[in-house]
C-alpha cells in the first residue's frame, strides 16, 4: 500500500529501535544528505560558471537581461515543482520500487507538459516583445521542456534515496555545458547563452531517461494532478509565491533603478553561490528526510528541523564574513566590472540568505507534515514581505536599499515559518497521542 492510501491516517508512536539500528539509520541519513550536497554542488557550480561567464562576456546591462530570463525560469520551475515533484517527494519517498516508478512516470510527464505549455507562451511573448529582452525569452521558451524534465529526474532520484544518480546527471549537464558555452561566447549574445544553457540541460534530461529506465508519460499528467490536487495546487501557489516575488522584485528594480541594477543584485547573489549550493543541495533531500523522521520518530521532527535551519544560517554568516575579507583584485577577477557595485551588497544579501536558511528548516517540517494550508499561508505573507521590502527599499535608497529591505523581510518571514511549524507540531501531537495511548 502506497503512502497515498494512508495519507489521512494517524501516526502511532513506535517503540524505540535498538542503538545499533539508530546508528545505521543516522549513517543512511548522512549518506543521503551528502549526495544532496554533492549534487547541488555540481549544479550550482555549473550555474555559477554560467553567470560569471555571461557577466564577463557581455557586460552589466546584457547580464541584467540574462538575469531577467533566469528569474523567469525560476518561476516556471516553481510551477513544475509544485505540481509534479513536490507531491512526489512527500508521498513517494521510501516506497516500493514499483510504486515509485509508476509515480515518476506521471510526475516527470507532468513536468514535461508544464515545460511545453509555458515554453510555447514564452516563445510567442518573446517574439512579440522584440528588442533586447524578447529573443532571450523566446529562446528560454524553447529550452523549458528540457530544463524542467532534468530537474524532475533529480527529485525523483532523491525520493528513491538514490542521490548518486542525480549527482551523475548534473555532472553530465556540466560536461555538455562546456562546448555549448564556447559556441555561445563566439556568437556573443544573450540569446545564444540561453540556448547553450538549455540545450546542455536537455542532454542531461535525455540521460535521465536512460538512468531511470522510465519514459515520462505526459498522458498521465491529468491523473497525477487529480490524485494530488490537495497538495499540488497549494504547493503551486506557494512555490510561485517564492519565485514570483523574486521576479516582481527584479522587474520592479529594473523599472525603478534600471536593468543594470538587476545585474548588480544577481552579481551579489553569485558571490553567495558556493553557500547557496549547500542551501539548495540540502533542500533536495530535507523534505524527504523530514518525512522519514516523521514516520519513524515523529517526536524528533522539531529538533531535526531546528538543527537543519540553524546550521544553514550559521554557515551563511560565516561565508558572508569571508566575502568581506576578499581583496578587490580577486573580486574583479571573478565578476569583472560587476564587482565594484555588487560588493556593496554583501552584508544585506548575506543576512537575507541566513534568514532564508533558518526558515528552510521549518518549511521542510511543514512539508513533511503535509500541512499545505499552513505553509501556503506562511509563504504568501513571506512573499509579500519580500516584494514590499525589495521595492520599498529601492524607492527609498536604490539598489542598496532594495537589498536591505529584502534582508529584513526574509528574517521576518523566517520567524513566521517557525511559528507555523510550532503550531503544526502541536496539532500533530494532539492527534496522534490519544491513539498511541490505546495501542
Amino acid at each position: 500500500m502506497t503512502p497515498m492510501s494512508t495519507k489521512g491516517e494517524k501516526t502511532t508512536t513506535a517503540a524505540a529501535p535498538p542503538r545499533h539500528a539508530r546508528r545505521t539509520a543516522k549513517r543512511a541519513v548522512l549518506g543521503r544528505l551528502s549526495w544532496g550536497l554533492a549534487d547541488q554542488a555540481a549544479s550550482s557550480l555549473s550555474n555559477f560558471v554560467v553567470g560569471i561567464y555571461v557577466a564577463r562576456s557581455l557586460g552589466l546591462t546584457a547580464f541584467g537581461v540574462f538575469s531577467l530570463a533566469w528569474v523567469t525560469y525560476g518561476v516556471v520551475l516553481s510551477v513544475s515543482r509544485g505540481l509534479a515533484t513536490d507531491p512526489l517527494v512527500v508521498r513517494f519517498s521510501g516506497v516500493p520500487d514499483w510504486s515509485w516508478r509508476r509515480a515518476v512516470a506521471r510526475s516527470s510527464g507532468t513536468a514535461l507538459g508544464v515545460g511545453c505549455a509555458v515554453g510555447s507562451a514564452c516563445v510567442v511573448g518573446g517574439l512579440a516583445l522584440g528588442g533586447r529582452v524578447g529573443p532571450a525569452f523566446a529562446c528560454l521558451g524553447l529550452m523549458l521542456p528540457g530544463l524542467l524534465l532534468q530537474d524532475a529526474w533529480r527529485y525523483a532520484f532523491f525520493a528513491a534515496g538514490t542521490g548518486r544518480k542525480a549527482f551523475v546527471n548534473d555532472i553530465v549537464w556540466g560536461i555538455a555545458l562546456v562546448p555549448a558555452m564556447v559556441v555561445a561566447a563566439r556568437v556573443g549574445s544573450v540569446a545564444a547563452f540561453v540556448l547553450a544553457w538549455g540545450a546542455s540541460a536537455a542532454v542531461a534530461a535525455a540521460y535521465g531517461c536512460v538512468q531511470s529506465g522510465i519514459r515520462p508519460r505526459m498522458a498521465g499528467a491529468r491523473e497525477w494532478l487529480r490524485e494530488h490536487r490537495d497538495l499540488g495546487y497549494r504547493y503551486l501557489v506557494e512555490n510561485v509565491g517564492v519565485s514570483g516575488a523574486g521576479q516582481l522584485r527584479a522587474y520592479g528594480l529594473g523599472a525603478i533603478v534600471g536593468v543594470s541594477a538587476v545585474g548588480v543584485v544577481r552579481g551579489a547573489e553569485l558571490l553567495l553561490g558556493p553557500f547557496m549550493a549547500v542551501l539548495m543541495g540540502l533542500s533536495l533531500v530535507t523534505v524527504a528526510e523530514a518525512a522519514r523522521v516523521l514516520r519513524r520518530a515523529p517526536h524528533r521532527l522539531g529538533v531535526f528541523c531546528l538543527g537543519l535551519g540553524g546550521l544553514q544560517a550559521v554557515a551563511a554568516l560565516l561565508w558572508g564574513a569571508a566575502l568581506l575579507l576578499m581583496p578587490d583584485r580577486l573580486g574583479e577577477l571573478v565578476l569583472g566590472d560587476v564587482w565594484s557595485s555588487a560588493s556593496t551588497l554583501i552584508v544585506p544579501v548575506t543576512l537575507g540568505v541566513a534568514g532564508a536558511g533558518l526558515g528552510t528548516g521549518a518549511a521542510a517540517g511543514l512539508r513533511a507534515l503535509a500541512a499545505a494550508r499552513r505553509s501556503l499561508r506562511c509563504q504568501m505573507f513571506a512573499s509579500a514581505f519580500y516584494v514590499g521590502g525589495g521595492l520599498g527599499g529601492a524607492a527609498v535608497a536604490g539598489t542598496v536599499g532594495s537589498a536591505w529591505g529584502v534582508a529584513a523581510a526574509t528574517v521576518c518571514g523566517s520567524a513566521l515559518w517557525w511559528l507555523q511549524l510550532r503550531s503544526a507540531l502541536r496539532e500533530h501531537h494532539h492527534h496522534t497521542t490519544p491513539e498511541a495511548r490505546t495501542t
